[in-house]
């Protein structure tokens, strides 16, 4: 009797022991890997970007980042910053649908003082009517990490990429990086300023294309919108620009009140009114237009003796 109750203990703890097996969990210390951050799901379908990377530029001594990643983890979220191709952030939590998502694409360099400051990742995922972008800056540090991520503005981030390649003081001037027939041009440009030949507005524009040209900036397509709709202005690339195009409205300025006499109409201009070149050319066109078109308005022009031909 007491061996076989002792066998029945014997298998009854056995039993317990399986079930207490069974029973143990595996506590998950990373987060869940559903939705767009399963990793058992293509590249592309996690994270689709809405362009391709511009080509490497800059400085040559920075291209050895391409092709690396450097991460950040701040908070529940882990940034991660891919020189001369993307920047993006991982939410780490255990939500089945973390966000994963692009924070920018290489776009472009920032300049300022022939210097670059920061490389523009733009053209990220969209954030209600517009899209994520971020500026990196470039800092001298001891190793290569991303030391810092803030975002000053909804959807504009701004991170902090610690490298020793930026600590010499010339290693981040953008005339050296240039090629040959660009610093001739970059030359000539500084010749023209120093002698008074162009302005600082033409300096400015000669600099931006030198940059576009080098590959360093990207041209928006905005620009030719801009020279659509621009309005004209009294400011000019070069002094000789301004005289010439002064003189053609002065010409046009005379033509015109040559017309206005030859019908025995005498243009009076007002001392309070705007006595720009555009403006006096703009109403006295106007003017001539009214009389050539035989327009009959009860107010008319000084001198004007009220008889009109309609044969003119």
């Amino acid at each position: 009797m007491a061996a076989a109750r002792l066998l029945r203990l014997a298998a009854l703890g056995a039993a317990l022991g399986l079930f207490a097996s069974a029973g143990k969990m595996k506590i998950v210390e990373e987060p869940n890997t559903f939705g767009l951050n399963n990793p058992f799901l293509p590249q592309t379908n996690r994270l689709q970007p809405k362009m391709s990377p511009s080509a490497i530029s800059g400085p040559a001594h920075l291209f050895r980042l391409a092709g690396k990643c450097f991460s950040f983890v701040e908070s529940t979220y882990k940034y991660e910053f891919c020189p001369f191709h993307n920047v993006t952030q991982h939410e780490q939590t255990f939500r089945w649908n973390a966000y994963s998502g692009i924070l920018g694409i290489w776009h472009e360099w920032e300049i300022d003082n022939n210097t670059f400051v920061g490389m523009w990742m733009r053209e990220g995922d969209s954030c209600e009517t517009k899209s994520r972008q971020t500026k990196v800056h470039l800092v001298c540090g001891k190793s290569n990490k991303l030391a810092y991520v803030s975002e000053p503005s909804t959807c504009v981030y701004s991170l902090t990429f610690e490298t020793p390649l930026v600590c010499h003081p010339h290693s981040l001037l953008v005339y050296p990086t240039l090629p040959e027939a660009l610093q001739r041009k970059w030359d000539e440009a500084e010749q023209l300023l120093y002698d008074e030949l162009i302005t600082d507005q033409g300096y400015r524009k000669i600099l931006k294309e030198i940059f576009e040209e080098a590959g360093l900036l990207k041209a928006t397509e905005e620009k030719e919108v801009e020279k659509q709709n621009k309005k004209i202005s009294l400011e000019f690339e070069t002094v000789e620009k301004c005289s010439k195009e002064y003189k053609q409205l002065s010409k046009e300025i005379k033509k015109l009140k040559d017309l206005l006499s030859q019908h025995g109409i005498a243009y009076k201009g007002s001392s309070a009114e705007n006595t720009s070149v555009e403006y006096v050319s703009h109403k006295l066109a106007t003017a001539v237009t009214t009389v050539l078109n035989g327009a009959k308005d009860d107010e008319h022009l000084h001198g004007d003796t009220g008889i009109w031909n309609d044969t003119v």
